[in-house]
């Protein structure tokens, strides 16, 4: 038996990227902020922001794109999706995201956390197809 399952609370690195296929079907992706804090054993405060990407499908994507912004505070569940393709150089790359199959905005309506800091700049990638399979860039129908 196995198990591919993530739960994440985090911030909203930019708005919702909200794009449909050929056939009409929406896919969202955010990029989304969690962060770690905690004292080092030399009584210094840390934190680490970890960057997720996340890929929503059909109404979770349409919910993603008409009522969630920057900053907002999201409860996503899903799983991890290993994608790998070349860049325009010919190198292999790999590329670590999340399906959605669930998200949740948290707190009040119009409540916002703290902005989070911006996102960094992720390689380039080619778009994904309702499948998961990548599509070569001639064929991204967007």
């Amino acid at each position: 038996m196995s198990v591919n399952k993530v739960i994440l609370v985090g911030n909203l690195g930019a708005d919702p990227e909200v794009k449909y296929t050929q056939s009409g079907q929406a896919m969202a992706r955010l990029r989304l902020a969690t962060n770690e804090r905690w004292t080092d054993k030399g009584g210094q405060k840390q934190e680490r922001t970890e960057w997720h990407t996340v890929v929503l499908w059909g109404k979770q994507a349409e919910f993603a794109g008409q009522y969630l912004s920057k900053g907002r505070l999201v409860f996503v569940e899903g799983s991890i999706q290993t994608r790998t393709w070349k860049d325009k150089s010919g190198q292999d790359r790999t590329s670590f995201e999340i399906r959605g199959i669930r998200i949740a905005p948290l707190g009040g309506r119009g409540e916002q956390a703290a902005a989070p800091p911006s996102a960094p700049s992720e390689e380039e990638e080619p778009q994904v197809a309702e499948g998961g399979a990548a599509l070569p860039e001639d064929d991204i129908p967007f």
